[in-house]
């Protein structure tokens, strides 16, 4: 079923906003530019000039710069529930709020006459090599914005070589995407069903489909009351949305009595009782790493204890996250457990930032807090809603582009350099 309403070109905001301002009257909207933007200093802040240069010739931005902007274009142009599934988070969405208010307690210090003329802003990662030190975090059922869903993500990642991480959670499967990706690096990323054969299937077909390390969300064993979602009665799975690695899996298909496309009712079921294990323990992840040679990582660490165990037991890297703030209302903002979880770790396995990145300065921050890389989630999905692939890719050049430039003009030339020396605590002044 299509969610997405008809509606005419996504650049028809431009022409609202600039109504009635003669000086931009003649202006039409540029195409988004999906070309990768690294120049040959292996810099991205050339991005900008490339914008300020097509507005010589009459072009303006294909779509609104700020990112709140653009999300509320595209809140326009979804259905409503698709919208809040995308946006929404637990409860009263405190933990939403928290996340982003974290990043304002911390204020970049600039540091002034340093040669920044030549930057390398790429980062390597249990193997993998990232032009800047951002990955595309998994988010499911990605169909509900766009009907090319992450096949769309998968083909915008591909042409900018940033490294996508593809969910359980899917309607295109790992198969679908992986094509769509060509050489771009991917790591797949396991909602953990309480089968254990199909839980070996899942990661094996990721594995031969060329994905390199595989990322487990721990914090998603049960959804949460999210309470737009209740509201409209509506969770897209319902409606065969982010069912692709089961409905196509032998194993899961195997279980049935019927195929999914016969009785999807019943497949649907299934995988409702299949979904998650609340058993799972600790000990239970030397069965994953039986499954598979590529490295594991654990997705939604937020406490040094955890954090600290997994290093001990042998696990490869983690990410620190909330899920967006989707899983626990009034939880901790997964900036402000950061720096808890670096120092227990102490440099043992590397760790990832997710929840919250928004701008530039987020990246520069949780950098500098000591995260190697950091997940992008919602800012790129209001691109996706917007303009498909070319969206996805507009809003990576200009989150790139703003890192960079955030980096040059803080003295910085590569990630390696920030430390906490590089921010200055606003709950200390």
């Amino acid at each position: 079923m299509d969610r997405v309403r008809e509606i005419s070109p996504f650049w028809w905001y431009l022409g609202t906003v600039s109504a009635g301002h003669s000086s931009h009257e003649t202006r039409q909207p540029s195409q988004p530019d999906q070309t990768a933007t690294m120049n040959r200093t292996g810099t991205f802040a050339h991005y900008q000039n490339d914008i300020y240069e097509r507005g010589t010739r009459g072009e303006l931005p294909s779509l609104p710069i700020p990112i709140e902007e653009l999300e509320s274009l595209a809140r326009e142009r979804l259905l409503k529930e698709a919208y809040d599934y995308i946006a929404g988070g637990a409860g009263s969405e405190s933990t939403m709020r928290f996340n982003l208010q974290a990043f304002e307690q911390w204020r970049i210090v600039p540091r002034m006459l340093r040669d920044v003329s030549q930057r390398d802003l790429s980062v390597e990662v249990l193997g993998t090599t990232l032009p800047a030190p951002v990955m595309l975090a998994p988010i499911g059922v990605q169909t509900i914005a766009h009907p090319d869903g992450e096949v769309a993500v998968a083909r915008a990642a591909r042409n900018l070589n940033v490294p996508l991480i593809h969910s359980t959670a899917a309607t295109k499967t790992p198969e679908e995407v992986a094509q769509a990706a060509g050489d771009c690096p991917r790591w797949y990323q396991l909602y953990w069903p309480s089968d254990r054969d199909i839980t070996r299937s899942f990661i094996q077909r990721a594995e031969a489909a060329g994905y390199t390390a595989l990322v487990v969300t721990l914090d998603t064993r049960l959804l949460a009351w999210r309470e737009r979602d209740l509201g409209s009665a509506y969770l897209p799975f319902f409606e065969g949305e982010g069912l692709g690695i089961f409905f196509t899996d032998p194993v899961f298909r195997s279980r049935l009595e019927k195929p999914p496309e016969e009785d999807p009712a019943a497949a649907t079921k299934a995988w409702l009782e299949l979904f998650s294990d609340l058993s799972h323990n600790w000990d239970d992840l030397a069965y994953l790493r039986d499954c598979t040679s590529m490295p594991i990582v654990l997705k939604g660490i937020m406490h040094p204890g955890d954090a600290l165990r997994a290093a001990k037991l042998g696990i490869d890297g983690i990410v620190v996250s909330n899920h967006g703030g989707r899983q626990v209302d009034g939880g901790m903002a997964a900036l402000d457990a950061l720096p808890g979880i670096v120092e227990a770790v102490n440099g043992a396995i590397p760790i990832l930032f997710d929840s919250g990145i928004r701008r530039g300065s987020d990246i520069f921050k949780a950098l500098a807090l000591g995260a190697k890389a950091v997940l992008l989630g919602r800012p790129y999905m209001w691109g996706l809603a917007m303009a498909g692939d070319e969206g996805v890719a507009e809003v990576l050049n200009r989150l790139l582009a703003d890192f960079d430039l955030t980096m040059a003009m803080s003295g910085y030339t590569n990630p390696q350099e920030l430390t906490p020396a590089a921010l200055a605590s606003r709950r200390n002044s």
